[in-house]
Order: structure tokens, then sequence, then C-alpha cells
């Protein structure tokens, strides 16, 4: 398992930096790519309970959404138009996943009222949701401004997990996560916040430049917010698998699971740092 978890981890770490350093195009198709695997592992673990959420609506619905709200920052003159096509597009989806539940019910399904809300959060968790981290890259600096969400996030798992194991005594979600602990999430966010400060002292010298917002301070308070809301992602999915009765959310990475137990704790966080960076950062 160790073994094989190293080799995945080798395979994806370089293509991964070269497609975060190039943002633009590259980065969008990879990014949407990943949402619209995250919106079909979602609609198959819906599925283990007899729920009948729409598979084509949720991913295509997904695909649409993160399109709509990162497009306009590739193409200027539809910029001024970037409410208008946010909001046709969640217009269109919403009658899509409606009419399609209708057409469901008529077909016999006895929940299509339950499926229809599943289908929808589905395209605004993941969809909507994820579609901020493109935004985060397209930001001045975004690649740094990437860097001080993402890793930080991932380091506050191996710092809950190190933590934990330390010194945990006092679970933090029982039924969701036996393994969690309340001193491991506090460890978690420790870490976070210590490798955000780090991110942005490397940013800040990597960008060379005063008036950049990336240094130590920005990187701590977007550290800080990250991993206190990664968590919540993660048990957010853990809380469907517990449902769904699966360990996984999917098989895509082997014995790293799927594509949604990667991006678990992120899907929450992206909201968060983007305005914290909107708000307080750019100048």
């Amino acid at each position: 398992m160790l073994r094989q978890r190293l080799i995945v981890a080798l395979i994806i770490i370089p293509p991964g930096l070269l497609i975060i350093y190039s943002g633009g195009v590259l980065f969008f198709i990879t990014m949407v790519i990943f949402f619209s695997i995250g919106a079909y592992e979602y609609t198959q673990m819906m599925r283990q309970n007899g729920r009948r959420p729409s598979q084509p609506v949720i991913v295509w619905g997904t695909l649409a959404l993160g399109t709509a709200r990162t497009l306009p920052y590739f193409f200027s003159a539809l910029q001024p138009y970037d409410i208008a096509i946010n909001n046709i597009t969640l217009a269109l989806i919403i009658v899509a996943a409606t009419l399609w539940h209708i057409v469901d019910y008529e077909r016999g399904a006895t929940h299509a009222a339950s499926d229809w809300a599943l289908t929808m959060t589905g395209i605004f968790y993941i969809g909507w949701m994820c579609s901020f981290y493109v935004l985060i890259r397209n930001l001045p600096d975004g690649m740094w401004w990437f860097f001080l969400t993402l890793p930080p996030i991932w380091l506050a798992d191996a710092g809950a997990y190190t933590v934990g194991r330390w010194i945990g005594k006092h679970p933090l979600a029982p039924r969701l996560s036996p393994k969690k602990t309340v001193e491991g999430f506090i460890g978690g966010v420790v870490w976070a916040t210590c490798f955000g400060a780090l991110f942005g002292w490397i940013g800040g010298i990597g960008i060379g430049s005063a008036a950049s917002a990336v240094n130590p301070v920005s990187g701590a308070v977007i550290g800080f917010a990250g991993g206190l809301v990664g968590m919540l992602g993660d048990l957010t999915i853990s809380m469907i698998k517990r449902e769904a009765g699966v360990k996984d959310s999917g098989t895509v990475f082997g014995a790293h699971g799927g594509m949604l137990d990667r991006i678990d704790s992120w899907i929450l966080a992206g909201p968060l740092v983007y305005y914290i960076i909107i708000l307080f950062f750019q100048r």
C-alpha cells in the first residue's frame, strides 16, 4: 500500500507542478476534469442507497458552471457580461435538473424530489465551490496565492494525523471518523498556519516585489482559514461515504482512493480563501 501511494504521488506531483506553473487554459482544463470526475463519484456514491440523482446533469452541470464562472477571466470581452453568463448558466442547469426529475418521476421514481435536491447539491458543492481555485490562480501573483492555499491544506491533514497519533485523546466526530481527534484537529490547523507563513515567505522572495501582498502574514491567515475549513470538507465527504457504505469515493488514484478523497478538504476552503485574498490582500 505504501509503495503504491509513493508511486502515485511521484507520478502526479511533477506534472501537477507544471500545470500550476503554466496556469491559463491548461490549468483550467485540468481543474474542470478534476471537478467532473468528482461529480461522477458523488453520483455513484449517492446511488449506493437507491437514490437516483441525474449523473448527466450533475457532471455536465458541474462542467458548465465551472466554465461559466471562469470563462470571462480568459476572454476580456466577456467580462462585462460575467454576471449574466453565470445567471443564465445557473438557470439552465436548474431547468435541466427539474425536467430530468419530472420525467424520472413519471417513469416510476419514488423519491424524485429528494433526487432533484441531490442533483442540485452535487452541482453546487463540486462545480461552484471548486471553481474558486481557477479564480485564485487567475489573480495577480495567482501561482503563489495557489501555493499559499493548497499545500497548507494538505499539510494540515499530515499535522492532524501526526498530532492525533501523538497526543490525541478526545474524538472529534466519532461516528464519521473515529480516528480523528480534537487535538489532531488543532494540530492540523497549527501546521497549516505555520506552513502557510513559510510558503508566504518563499512566495514573497519568489515574486521579489514589495508591492505584492504575498508574505508570511497573508500566508499564515490563509493557512489558518484553509486548515480550519478543510477539516469540515473532509468530514463532509466522510459523511457521504458512510451513508453510501463505501471506504473510498472511487479508484481513480489507486491506493489514494477517488478524486473526492483527494479534493475533499479543499472544496469548502476555496471560496473562503478567495474572498480573504480579495478583501484583505489585493491592493
